[in-house]
């Protein structure tokens, strides 16, 4: 395809070229300048050129080999990392099961009397290793359980062992 040398009125067009023609003329050259089009030498060249031409033909002749608007690129990449996209909850992360249970029955240990700390200290040590092996979530329910189940029995037990020293005296 052949394009015509630039000019607002035709190309080679002995018009007087005017202030605003010349201007036109400059912009073309530094967008070819910019994307590489042109050496330094050559543009600074063209530039001067430009700016003492008297026709808009003498202005058509320095910018006809380069591209008269703007030439499609490649997007930017973008300034910032976008938010990561975290897949749905699946069995993997779901909260252990277990682990809400050593919780819960840690919590009632002392409404139980103690009753419910041997099963919460159970499930909590089951459930710690399953969130181990599947990386599931409740880690922290898991530990509160136990935390509490092993309160208790070191509370029971004390309590035990004061009543059978008190007994044996």
């Amino acid at each position: 395809m052949h394009m015509q040398p630039w000019s607002p009125y035709g190309g080679g067009s002995p018009m007087l070229a005017s202030t605003a023609d010349r201007e036109r003329a400059v912009d073309i050259l530094r967008a070819g300048f910019a994307e590489g089009r042109l050496a330094k030498a050559e543009f600074e060249e063209r530039v001067a050129r430009a700016y003492s031409a008297r026709t808009q033909g003498d202005l058509s002749v320095l910018v006809a080999d380069l591209p008269h608007g703007p030439v499609p690129t490649l997007p930017a990449p973008p300034a910032y990392a976008p938010a990561p996209v975290h897949p749905p909850r699946s069995y993997a992360t779901a909260t252990n099961g277990k682990a809400v249970a050593a919780l819960v029955l840690g919590i009632l240990t002392m409404v139980s009397g103690g009753v419910t700390s041997l099963p919460a200290v159970v499930l909590g040590h089951m459930a710690r290793g399953e969130i181990r092996r599947t990386g599931q979530e409740g880690d922290g329910c898991a530990l509160a359980g136990l935390v509490l189940g092993w309160l208790w029995v070191a509370g029971w037990g004390l309590v035990w062992l004061f009543t059978v020293l008190a007994r044996l005296r």
